[in-house]
């Protein structure tokens, strides 16, 4: 340890310690690894999902609100870009397509590209002019 590190403990600081820079962008990497790691558990707690009842018509399989059946913790997507999974006592079914918030919504509309799943933000006088979004919800 340098000697303006030891002089810090005792509340004397230099201008030129490079002792405390290191230590500072340290600090400032570990807060940033911290905020990336809680934005994605918001990021992850914002799915839209809902439940379906397994109504048990069937060992091993589940039944979809159409009326198809699923075997038992299989995975599929909807054509309506939605991402199920067939449970012992429910069918979870999460939208897998980001959704425009913060947008004019007097003036513009969102439009799903069900073959993407992507939603893109239009005019509603003018679709072919796009419109600005602040933001985006899973």
């Amino acid at each position: 340890m340098c000697g303006c590190c030891l002089l810090y403990k005792v509340g004397v600081t230099f201008p030129g310690c490079t002792c405390l820079k290191g230590l500072l962008l340290i600090t400032m990497k570990s807060l940033l690894g911290t905020l990336v790691v809680l934005a994605t558990f918001v990021t992850l707690c914002n799915s839209q999902c809902y439940l379906i009842p397994n109504q048990n018509l069937k060992p091993n399989e589940c039944q979809d609100l159409k009326g198809v059946s699923h075997p038992l913790n299989s995975v599929w997507k909807t054509k309506d870009c939605e991402e199920c999974t067939c449970g012992q006592d429910a069918i979870s079914c999460c939208n897998t397509a980001a959704i425009p918030t913060g947008y004019d919504t007097n003036k513009c509309q969102k439009i799903l590209n069900k073959k993407t799943c992507t939603y893109t933000v239009v005019e509603k006088k003018d679709p072919g002019k796009t419109c600005a979004v602040t933001g985006w919800v899973l």
